[in-house]
C-alpha cells in the first residue's frame, strides 16, 4: 500500500511539473525563477532560445519519463515502451545540452552554475549511455543508467520543492538558490545508487 502510495505520488509530481513549462505561454513570464534575471538577459536570443529548449523538452522528459519504469507497460507493451524511451532520449538530450548553456548565466554566479551545469553533464550523459546500452543489448546496463537518468531529470520536481523551504529558511533567495543549485539532484542520484544497489542485490 505504502509502495503503491509512493509510485501515485512520484507520478503526480512528474505530470504536474512537466506541464509546468506551459505556464510561461499563457501569462506573464516574468515570474518566480525569471524575477531574478535582467532584463538585458531576458531579451537575448540565444539566451531564449535555451531557456525555451530546456524547459519545454525538460517538460516533455518528466512526463514520460516515469511510464518507462512501469514493468506492466514493458511486458504487456513493449513496442511502446521502445517509442516512448525515443522520445525520451531525445527530448533528454536537446533539453540537457540547453540547460548546460542556460547554466552559465544562473543565478548566484559560479556556485550555482557549476551546480546546473554538472546537472545538465550527468543528466547528457547517462540518458546517452543507457541509450547505447540497449542499443548493445545490455539491458541491466541500459535500467541503471535510466534510473540515474531520471533521477537527474527529476531535480526539476526536487528543485521546486526545496527552493520554497530553502527560502524560508536563510530569509533570502539567493542563498537558498545557491544551495538548491545542488541539493535538487546530488541527493537524487544518491536515491538512484541505492535503487540499483538493491536491484542488484536480489
Amino acid at each position: 500500500m505504502v509502495k503503491k502510495g509512493l509510485w501515485i505520488l512520484f507520478a503526480t509530481f512528474a505530470l504536474l511539473i512537466g506541464l509546468y513549462p506551459m505556464i510561461y505561454f499563457f501569462i506573464d513570464r516574468k515570474f518566480g525563477l525569471l524575477n531574478s534575471k535582467s532584463i538585458e538577459l531576458l531579451s537575448n536570443t540565444f539566451w531564449n532560445i535555451g531557456f525555451y529548449t530546456h524547459i519545454i523538452f525538460g517538460g516533455i522528459a518528466l512526463f514520460i519519463g516515469w511510464t518507462q519504469f512501469s514493468s506492466k507497460m514493458r511486458n504487456r507493451r513493449m513496442a511502446l515502451h521502445r517509442k516512448m524511451g525515443k522520445v525520451y532520449v531525445v527530448a533528454v538530450l536537446l533539453s540537457a545540452l540547453a540547460g548546460i548553456y542556460i547554466g552559465f548565466f544562473a543565478t548566484g554566479g559560479w556556485i550555482s552554475s557549476a551546480g546546473f551545469i554538472c546537472l545538465g553533464i550527468i543528466w547528457f550523459y547517462t540518458t546517452l549511455k543507457a541509450y547505447l546500452h540497449i542499443k548493445q543489448g545490455e539491458v541491466e546496463k541500459h535500467q541503471k543508467m535510466m534510473i540515474y537518468s531520471y533521477a537527474a531529470c527529476f531535480a526539476a520536481v526536487t528543485l521546486r520543492i526545496w527552493l520554497p523551504i530553502l527560502t524560508i529558511i536563510y530569509g533570502d533567495f539567493s542563498k537558498a538558490y545557491l544551495v538548491v543549485a545542488w541539493l535538487c539532484w546530488v541527493p537524487n542520484l544518491i536515491v538512484g545508487y541505492l535503487i540499483t544497489r538493491k536491484a542488484a542485490n536480489q
